[in-house]
């Protein structure tokens, strides 16, 4: 995703370091009690701390403000390093990059008379307060914070709706800010109505934008989000603003910020609303409900999760319950509270998203900006995918642990393609497409939930559709509108891919080698769902398809060795260093060498062999003098904090050198990550990071797209049952330590078991895995010729 990071650092770490013990968190009883949503909020992870529901639609959270009205701290709405706030928001993405999105109908109160429009405050300094992290708590489902100015707010979340508290000192002026247009990244349209008399206030904002500064094609609307928000404290109305006009007594205000040339909202632009609460030190409880669709769907949404007369503390326990089930999906035991709480986290991080986006009665906004209501045996539509993220390890993680929920997101998804003339986008936001990122990702995403257990939607027609895209050119992929970043077409220059089989340096693609690269894992994607709806034609087309990537490899690119680089459209090789981003999406040459995941034989045979390939490993994750070089060493090595890197490490179970996947995986396991707010290696990404080290804790990884086999490092903890889609997976490790990382031995079903990967039986069916693990490298186990993973080369290749 597009990175918020910041300076670059060598990491040079021994083994045996261990994660810190700051931020810890009791470890005991439930799942949910391990989880410290701090985490990942500096460092770029980009996530928030705010309540919801597991991939609720309501994201109730703090805004926090650098002293720029029209920049939010971070693309969260949050960052740790920055303790003012100018409002609780009632949307959020978590781990985005560009200048994040959402962030809707901020509320704040403050403790001062309005007499300026809080549109026109440029710094943040009227209407924003500052706060101490002493005085805040997050929890799953919940979170507290003690503003400076005297306000305290409490916060919880069902599925469409929230409640809060809301407590004023005495003695001071009690309002409250509904700044209806403030959108983390501006609105086109907003509107709200103040109701004294039935203690209501509803309203709308229309906004998109996503990452609309970079290019004018996503510098567009694409939802509105409707609110009706219902008091139990009885209120005078303050009055409204639009623009920079403060209108005092007004029950109704109209009117976006808009975007801006730049695609940043110009100050003293907007309108909202205040509610004057007395100076008596009130206690205020605001329940609020949400919808995509319209008010009446809003007011229904909160009748039905959060109808009058239900408690704050109901409803928080509401939340705590839905986490502790949906997480406890993985049950851990053993491990230090540091362990467990980042483990926990990181699943709570996958749970966030994508997000429901269906109302309590079915029907959904589409992208075709109509209303449908779900059918089938669909049970509930979902929004928000970065797909050029989610496809490598998320998707997989949350279809196994819930297959009807994988289900559900497959359909939502060739959902959206039918109401975008067939089209389906890369990354998704509400009930419209972005562009953003590269490649064909949809293709690799829904293969990955089918493998994962994902099947009751419509297969065949979702198959038909992708297929459509993948062969027939349209306008779209022939386009440079957005691009480099959003290029809007679904296969960018397609009609190079058919006719030269590459893409090349010079297309509508963000990158012709990297896109190259991604069309190629596409193909093999639909290949691998050819194969589960019986095409065997079909699979054999893309299979040889996914081959084009040996079209962009140059085996004299430089003197010392060969790489994937750009390539022009007639034949020729551009200039080249492995140090170059040219060509590629958010990494080097060097980095985008390994991203075949799905034929890594065929990659190292490409290279010279095994051994020439494991040398060039050891190069990419080590730095010349020895040290470890896992991220933010250089542009010649090993990026562990952003995608293009991730299934790099796995990549010694196919050399026959698999100790080194345990080491480098631990090691990256127990220093990049940990509990603590810079605890996420860089943006999370809708929780496609988070996923890799959920992942990693159990010791395997779903290296190729669309199938199910799980490469193996080493489990973190002692005991681990995961209740998969197929069956309960047990996975005893009694040695499993920070000084263990070593597989020694390894059963399977009480089987002696000498290969470092698993078959898609244990996806399917459950298992048992006992680990004898120890502190040196056992260089025999695993390293045989017949025990390495599988590759999928073209049919005749």
């Amino acid at each position: 995703m597009i990175r918020r990071l910041p300076a670059r650092l060598a990491l040079a770490t021994p083994l045996l370091l261990v994660a810190p013990l700051a931020f810890a968190q009791a470890a005991e009883g439930s799942p949910a009690t391990a989880v410290n949503p701090l985490i990942g909020s500096s460092n770029g992870g980009n996530t928030f701390p705010g309540p919801m529901l597991p991939f609720g639609m309501l994201q109730w959270s703090p805004e926090t403000t650098r002293g720029k009205h029209n920049r939010t701290a971070a693309p969260g709405g949050y960052a740790y390093d920055h303790p003012r706030v100018r409002g609780f928001a009632l949307t959020h993405l978590s781990g985005t990059g560009c200048a994040g999105a959402s962030g809707d109908i901020p509320f704040m109160p403050i403790t001062t008379a309005v007499t300026s429009s809080p549109s026109a405050d440029a710094t943040d300094s009227v209407y924003a307060s500052d706060f101490s992290h002493a005085e805040e708590t997050a929890k799953a489902g919940y979170y507290r914070v003690a503003l400076a100015n005297g306000s305290s707010v409490e916060l919880t979340a069902a599925m469409h709706s929230g409640i809060a508290t809301i407590d004023f000192p005495a003695g001071k002026p009690a309002n409250l800010l509904i700044r209806t247009s403030d959108s983390e990244v501006g609105s086109s349209a907003a509107d709200v109505r103040v109701d004294p008399a039935t203690r209501t206030v509803t309203g709308s904002v229309t906004s998109g934008n996503f990452c609309g500064y970079l290019a004018e094609a996503d510098r567009k609307s694409y939802y509105t989000l409707y609110f009706v928000a219902e008091f139990d404290q009885p209120f005078r109305t303050g009055g409204t603003w639009v623009d920079g006009q403060v209108r005092a007594g007004a029950r109704t205000a109209s009117g976006g910020t808009g975007y801006g040339d730049k695609g940043f909202f110009a100050i003293g632009k907007g309108s909202g609303a205040w509610l004057d609460f007395g100076n008596h030190g009130a206690k205020v409880g605001l329940r609020v409900g949400i919808s995509y669709v319209s008010l009446a769907n809003a007011r229904a949404n909160l009748k039905a999760e959060i109808p009058q007369g239900t408690t704050f503390a109901s409803v928080r326990e509401k939340a705590v319950q839905a986490w502790n089930r949906d997480l406890g999906r993985i049950a851990v035991d053993g491990g230090t509270p540091d362990q467990r709480t980042t483990f926990y986290t990181a699943l709570y991080h996958v749970m966030m998203h994508p997000n429901v986006y269906s109302d309590v009665n079915g029907q959904y906004r589409g992208f075709d900006q109509r209303t449908h209501t779900v059918e089938g045996r669909q049970a509930m539509q979902y929004a928000n995918f970065s797909g050029w993220d989610i496809y490598r390890s998320h998707l997989q993680l949350v279809s196994w642990l819930d297959p009807k929920r994988g289900s559900d997101i497959a359909q939502s998804l060739y959902n959206q393609a039918r109401q975008n003339h067939g089209e389906w986008d890369r990354w998704t936001h509400n009930s419209g497409g972005t562009h953003v990122m590269s490649g064909d990702p949809a293709v690799p995403a829904l293969a990955d939930i089918v493998a994962f257990g994902g099947r009751d939607f419509d297969l065949h027609g979702a198959y038909a559709s992708l297929v459509k895209a993948a062969t027939v050119v349209t306008a779209n992929d022939l386009s440079d509108d957005g691009c480099n970043v959003e290029c809007v077409g679904q296969r960018p220059s397609l009609d190079q891919w058919l006719d030269l089989h590459y893409i090349a340096s010079k297309s509508h693609a963000w990158g012709g080698a990297g896109e190259t690269l991604e069309d190629s894992t596409a193909d093999f994607a639909l290949s691998e769902l050819a194969r589960q709806v019986g095409d065997a034609s079909g699979r054999a087309r893309f299979l040889t398809r996914a081959g084009y990537w040996r079209n962009l490899f140059n085996p004299s690119a430089t003197p010392q060795a060969g790489y994937i680089q750009n390539r022009n459209a007639d034949g020729s090789w551009p200039a080249f260093t492995p140090a170059t981003d040219d060509g590629f999406v958010e990494g080097s040459a060097a980095v985008y060498l390994w991203m075949v995941p799905f034929d890594v034989h065929g990659l190292f045979d490409t290279l010279g062999g095994k051994a020439a390939a494991t040398r060039r490993l050891d190069a990419f994750f080590h730095t010349p003098d020895g040290q470890w070089a896992l991220t933010k060493a250089g542009p010649l090595h090993a990026e562990l904090d952003n995608e293009p890197s991730v299934a790099t490490p796995w990549l010694y179970d196919y050399a026959g050198q698999p100790w080194k996947t345990q080491e480098a995986v631990r090691i990256v396991a127990n220093t990049i990550w940990k509990n603590a707010p810079d605890g996420i290696p860089g943006n999370d990404d809708l929780g496609e990071m988070s996923s890799w080290y959920v992942w990693a804790a159990l010791g395997m990884y779903p290296e190729i797209p669309g199938r199910a086999e799980l490469l193996l490092g080493s489990p973190l903890f002692p005991h681990a049952v995961v209740h998969g889609s197929g069956g309960e997976v047990i996975i005893d490790a009694p040695g499993a330590s920070a000084r263990t990382p070593f597989v020694q031995s390894l059963t399977v079903d009480g089987k002696p078991h000498d290969a470092p990967w698993l078959t898609p039986a244990l996806v399917a069916h459950g298992g048992t895995l006992r680990y004898a693990l120890g502190a040196k490298a056992n260089t025999s186990w695993g390293a045989g010729d017949a025990g390495e993973p599988p590759s999928f080369p073209p049919p005749h290749g």
